[in-house]
C-alpha cells in the first residue's frame, strides 16, 4: 500500500543518517556525541544530519541583533565563565571615612568586567560561548568589535562543541592562547522553523553530530526521537 511504501522509505531515509552519525564518532563511540534536536514544522524528509554541532539560539541581551551571525574560519572561545557587572560585595565589609572612596569601589567593580572583556577580544576570538550568562554590558562590547556571542548555552552542547572544534572550557579570561580556542570552518545562525539555531560545521576534529529531526507534530516528532535512539544504540553495538 502508499502507506507502507511511505513508512519503508521514512526507514530507510532515517537508516542512512543514523549510519552515517556513528561513522562520524571517535573509537569510544560515546552516544551523548550524537546531539538530536526535534524542531516542528517541515516534512519529515526535512529532517537532516549536521557534521559538527547544532544547537538553538539561547537567551541574548539588546545588542545581539547588531553581532555578525556567520563567519568563516573562526576562533572560538568556549566558557564556563559568567559575564556580567556584578557588586564584589559578597562576605565583605568595606568601611568608609571619606565619601570619594566609594566611587573608586564602584569604578573598580566595573574595571574587573572591562578587564576580562578586553582579554577575550584580544585573544583573537571571533565566537564567544559561555555555560553561565554573557549580560547586557558584555553583549553589546562584542557586537561593537564585530564578535558573536551566546550565554547560558546547555552543557551538553558545549561539550560537543569543545569535541568538534578542538577548543578547551575555560573558567578564566588569562591564558587564552590558540592552544585552548577552537576552529571551524563555518559558523552560521540560520533560521529552522519558528526557531533559530546556531551551527558549527566544516569542523576539521568532527568527532560529533547532530540530528535534527523535523516534522508536522510534536507528537511524531517525539516517537521519531525515541526509535532513532533505538537505531543509534543498535548502529553502535
Amino acid at each position: 500500500s502508499l502507506n507502507s511504501k511511505i513508512i519503508s522509505r521514512q526507514k530507510e531515509f532515517f537508516g542512512n543518517m543514523v549510519v552515517d552519525a556513528v561513522m562520524h564518532l571517535s573509537e569510544d563511540l560515546n552516544k551523548a556525541d550524537i546531539g538530536i534536536k526535534k524542531i516542528t514544522g517541515g516534512s519529515v524528509t526535512d529532517s537532516f544530519l549536521v557534521e559538527g554541532v547544532c544547537f538553538k539560539k539561547t537567551f541574548s541581551y539588546a545588542g545581539f541583533e547588531q553581532q555578525p551571525k556567520s563567519f568563516e574560519n573562526p576562533k572560538i572561545l568556549i566558557l564556563n565563565l559568567e559575564l556580567e557587572l556584578k557588586a564584589e560585595k559578597d562576605s565583605a565589609e568595606i568601611r568608609l571615612e571619606n565619601p570619594d572612596d566609594f566611587k573608586k569601589i564602584v569604578d573598580a567593580e566595573w574595571q574587573i568586567i572591562y578587564d576580562k572583556l578586553d582579554l577575550i577580544v584580544k585573544s583573537g576570538a571571533k565566537v564567544v560561548l559561555s555555560k553561565l550568562p554573557i549580560g547586557d554590558l558584555a553583549t553589546q562590547y562584542f557586537a561593537d568589535r564585530d564578535i558573536f556571542c551566546a550565554g547560558r548555552v546547555p552543557i551538553a552542547d558545549l561539550e560537543r562543541v569543545a569535541k568538534a572544534t578542538g577548543g578547551q572550557i575555560q573558567t578564566t579570561t588569562h591564558g587564552l592562547t590558540e592552544t585552548i580556542m577552537g576552529n571551524c570552518g563555518k559558523f552560521e545562525e540560520v533560521q529552522l522553523g519558528n526557531e533559530r539555531y546556531n551551527m558549527f560545521t566544516k569542523c576539521s576534529n568532527t568527532k560529533t553530530v547532530t540530528l535534527v529531526i523535523r516534522g508536522g507534530a510534536a507528537q511524531y516528532i517525539e516517537e521519531a526521537a525515541r526509535s532513532l535512539n533505538d537505531a543509534i544504540m543498535i548502529v553502535t553495538r
